[in-house]
């Protein structure tokens, strides 16, 4: 079986022109040492992919969340296509052994190199795009990103910040998510806490609150927005 056989089955699509898959397996660094051959770089389907990838899983939150506000579907879209959950895509397909590198990429360890691959993700669905259309397209990243991602019960759709980080967090089985008190001051009858929410030991976010329970939804909101900021900086 050819190498772009075996990567078709993990995809579950078939493709009616080959070279657009083996151009989103060619990173930059290859095709300049092989100006020769005129091959191209995945870098304009990655620019193409990025967008298909934003569009489809905007419309999957939007119908999905129907009560969420605008901020909320923002912060849950810029974790759900971040870096880190591209790269475990890239790596659940194998990607990285398909990848056409240069040769300093190469001994670099630009095999698996989480932008390299997070941007080769978005490169083969710009391919598909491109071979198969918005449907499949879309369909490869309900397969890939958004199938696990869980149904909403009605009492959750109120802002419940702890939730959302909950849904987010849980797409890497790897990161262990925590709440921990860090203060509690005043008479009984006017308590504030503080709380810390850590992922992996690290700290994301941290909120006060009359109960632990609201205190506990601030640092959620705090993590999310954190999140956020560090997905579209």
């Amino acid at each position: 079986m050819t190498a772009v056989k075996e990567l078709e089955q993990k995809l579950q699509y078939t493709f009616r022109d080959p070279s657009l898959l083996e151009q989103a397996l060619c990173h930059s660094s290859f095709a300049n040492e092989h100006r020769a051959r005129n091959l191209r770089s995945n870098e304009r389907l990655e620019f193409l992919g990025d967008s298909i990838l934003g569009l489809v899983t905007a419309e999957f939150l939007y119908r999905q969340r129907p009560d969420w506000p605008e901020g909320e579907l923002t912060r849950s879209r810029a974790a759900l296509v971040c870096e880190k959950s591209l790269y475990g895509i890239a790596l659940e397909l194998g990607l990285g052994e398909h990848l056409h590198l240069g040769r300093g990429e190469e001994s670099g360890g630009g095999r698996n190199r989480p932008s390299i691959l997070a941007d080769a993700v978005e490169a083969v669905l710009a391919a598909v795009y491109l071979d198969g259309g918005m449907e499949a397209a879309s369909a490869l990243i309900h397969r890939c990103l958004l199938a696990d991602f869980p149904e909403e019960a009605p009492e959750q759709r109120n802002q419940d910040y702890k939730t959302v980080l909950q849904e987010l967090i849980q797409h890497n089985p790897e990161h262990v998510m925590t709440y921990g008190l860090l203060d509690e001051r005043g008479p009984d009858h006017a308590k504030v806490f503080t709380m810390e929410v850590r992922v992996n030991g690290k700290q994301l976010g941290q909120g006060t609150g009359r109960s632990k329970k609201e205190a506990e939804q601030a640092a959620a909101k705090a993590a999310l927005e954190l999140l956020a900021q560090e997905n579209n900086g």
